[in-house]
């Protein structure tokens, strides 16, 4: 508080400095209650004269001793210039005015620091001559270190609002309030979550063996200072550690650091929760006055903030960790959830699993399968050689067929975080995840440490991850059996090898669209007639799957069976338009078909063909031309009677037949464009051999040069060689 001079008394005694010398009893009736301090010096010596109550309670010295010269009274002022400056105001008798001057004043050991407005003014006797000094002034201790205080204060909010780290915040805070108050000693403890211990926050001044003793210290009764004001929630004074119960237990550590008084207040959260201590610290029995008690208070206040700010940015970086965490976790199952499904084969599934989960997961995986009534291990992974070694070693393989057994048997995951039970050298542990799906387990994951052990992040990535690739390896095994069988009822619906037939040379190709998962309506046969004839035929089915194989299955049994009854083309082909239209089973079923017979050993090699709604077949001659046969019929299934004649056409060696389906065709490019008849005459004008083989292959390749490997529609192709 910042005390003015009381102008009226001021101007009495600068009114007399010019007069005789007033007596002590002047002196103390116009200062003797003023809050200003006031002290008359006489003499080259500067005898105590008069002085106030307010220059003792402030400066020092004892009353009892007026008359003493100054520096003998209050010997610390010497040494800090006082003295020289009074002398120079008597010498110069010229007034000395000093604002914010600053005093440490007491004994050792009982040292203040002081800020005083001081103003020495020469007092003179009747003739003018200087005979003294008057003291006068005001201490201003209170309003420095209230500004001090608050430029402190503005630093740490600076620091706070910039999100500057705790420990930096604390210790500046530590640091400014020793500087405020010298021989004070500060500690700022922090409270853990459940608020049953604190930990070091800062203590710069402290020894750091005391730091390092009292961090982790439990809140308690009876607790030190700090122990107990956490556990009290409530300010704690201990004023003399060496007698104070509360220090019994810690107080030999209190005496090795030289520690005599302590003052704790809790530090506490806008809600009420506790959040650590705010220590201050003596090396000499003390009492707190009100401006400790105020600074305590206020800086106590202070670092509720900086810690609460703390807490606040460390809990929305832990949200944003856990956030990040979360997508990184959701990215790995994803992208490796999506990478599994890519792959069409169970075991490639599985075996894609491992390597997946390697290293991210663990530097070990294995999959094993139940599979004929045994257990198979049908993938496995290692992040170095180093693991893949151990996992050979001994003992290994037998503890994890021992686990994976009993995953098969129950269903569940079985753990070994730390490797305790699996009584593997070296393991830090495993996890055993079962692959089920549709009530059924049918596999294990394992995931073996060396290292790090797994903690339950890993293991419910793991679980996520198992449940998801279980469903895609279920999904590609019925995709794998489905295929397979579309593949085994394909070769039942197409000869199991071409015939030789001498004189002609035979080719074949048979391409199913997309996955093969459905059994496409295309087919070609070649079969022997008797009298040493050859049907040959090729169609086309509408639709796919079951119902097209059966359709397909009938055209081709009632041609066998009509051929060997039968010696014309013709009514081969009427007898199969009649068992079409005939059937109950497929009545919307329609079939495009070339059907031909053959006598072969004769030159030119003669055929007669017949077609019905087919792709047109293409002739290739040896003279580098290519001739399309044009006569039609309507397509089987579609009329009760089928009207078509054949037409005969002569090869000559080196000349080939080329039979199609309109997959071939129709084949479609990027941008939308047929394959169609020409493109496929080019094809076959532009093959080097003149042979059924690499006029087969010369077809497959330009298709796929064209429209790509994958084909909507099913592709057959038969092809016959004169030689």
């Amino acid at each position: 508080m910042v005390m003015s001079l009381d102008s009226d008394r001021l101007d009495a005694v600068t009114a007399h400095l010019r007069s005789p010398p007033l007596r002590r009893e002047e002196y103390e009736d116009l200062f003797g209650q003023a809050p200003v301090i006031f002290a008359a010096l006489s003499g080259p010596q500067h005898l105590l004269e008069a002085a106030n109550p307010a220059f003792f309670e402030a400066i020092g010295g004892d009353p009892d001793r007026v008359g003493t010269p100054l520096g003998e009274l209050v010997p610390e002022l010497a040494a800090q210039g006082v003295l020289d400056r009074i002398d120079a105001v008597y010498r110069s008798g010229v007034a000395h005015r000093a604002r914010a001057g600053r005093l440490i004043l007491g004994t050792p050991g009982a040292e203040r620091e002081g800020f005083f407005d001081f103003t020495y003014e020469p007092r003179r006797d009747a003739v003018g001559r200087v005979d003294g000094v008057v003291v006068i002034a005001v201490e201003t201790t209170s309003h420095h270190h209230a500004q001090l205080l608050a430029a402190e204060q503005r630093v740490l909010l600076e620091r706070i609002a910039r999100d500057a780290p705790l420990a930096e915040i604390l210790t500046g805070m530590a640091l400014a309030i020793e500087e405020l108050s010298p021989g004070m000693l500060v500690s700022v403890l922090l409270s853990d979550d459940d608020g049953r211990h604190l930990l070091h926050g800062t203590g710069p001044s402290l020894p750091d063996f005391f730091n390092a003793s009292v961090d982790g210290i439990a809140t308690g009764e009876s607790v030190g200072s700090c122990g107990t004001a956490a556990y009290l929630r409530a300010p704690v004074i201990v004023t003399d550690i060496a007698t104070d119960p509360l220090w019994e237990g810690i107080r030999d550590l209190a005496a090795r650091a030289g520690l005599a008084a302590c003052w704790s207040t809790p530090i506490m959260s806008a809600d009420g929760r506790l959040l650590g201590t705010f220590a201050m610290y003596h090396r000499t029995p003390k009492a707190p006055d009100e401006q400790d008690l105020a600074l305590s208070s206020a800086f106590a206040r202070t670092a509720a903030l900086a810690i609460e700010r703390h807490q606040a940015t460390e809990a929305g970086r832990a949200a944003q960790d856990r956030e990040k965490e979360a997508r990184e976790d959701l990215a790995f199952v994803l992208d490796a959830s999506t990478a599994i499904t890519r792959e069409p084969h169970f075991t490639d599934c599985l075996q894609c699993l491992a390597r997946l989960t390697v290293p991210t997961l663990a530097p070990l995986c294995t999959v094993h399968v139940l599979e004929d009534g045994g257990t198979r291990q049908i993938a496995v992974a290692a992040a170095t050689r180093a693991d893949e070694d151990f996992l050979a070693s001994p003992g290994v393989r037998d503890r994890i067929d021992e686990a994976v057994a009993h995953v098969l048997a129950s269903g569940s995951t079985e753990t070994d975080r730390s490797g305790t039970r699996s009584g593997l050298p070296g393991s830090a542990g495993y996890v055993c995840v079962p692959l089920a799906t549709r009530g059924r387990t049918f596999g294990v994951l394992t995931l073996l440490a060396t290292g790090r052990p797994l903690d339950d992040h890993i293991i419910a990535l793991a679980e996520e991850l198992a449940s998801r690739a279980a469903a895609s390896a279920d999904n590609a095994h019925q995709f794998s059996d489905r295929v397979q069988l579309a593949r085994d009822l394909q070769a039942g619906l197409l000869p199991p090898e071409l015939p030789t037939i001498p004189g002609v040379q035979l080719a074949a190709s048979y391409h199913p669209a997309g996955e093969g998962l459905d059994v496409g309506g295309d087919f070609y046969d070649v079969f022997p007639l008797p009298d040493d004839r050859w049907a040959v035929m090729i169609g086309d089915v509408r639709g796919r799957g079951a119902a097209a194989a059966t359709t397909t299955g009938m055209v081709r049994h009632t041609a066998r069976a009509a051929a060997r009854l039968l010696h014309d083309p013709a009514a081969v082909v009427g007898a199969i338009n009649d068992a079409l239209t005939g059937s109950s089973v497929n009545a919307d079923d329609f079939v495009s078909l070339v059907y031909g017979e053959l006598s072969p050993g004769t030159s030119p090699l003669t055929l007669d063909l017949l077609r019905a709604g087919h792709v047109p077949p293409l002739v290739r001659r040896t003279d580098g031309t290519v001739e399309q046969l044009a006569q039609s019929g309507l397509l089987l299934g579609v009329a009760p009677e089928f009207d078509g004649s054949p037409c005969r056409v002569e090869l000559y060696p080196g000349d080939s037949l080329v039979l199609v389906t309109d997959g071939i065709t129709e084949a479609r490019s990027a941008d939308g464009e047929f394959f169609d008849e020409h493109r496929l005459a080019e094809a076959l004008l532009g093959c080097g051999s003149s042979g059924a083989p690499g006029l087969i292959a010369a077809v497959n390749a330009a298709v796929t040069a064209f429209a790509g490997p994958s084909t909507p529609d099913d592709q057959a192709a038969l092809i016959l060689t004169a030689v």
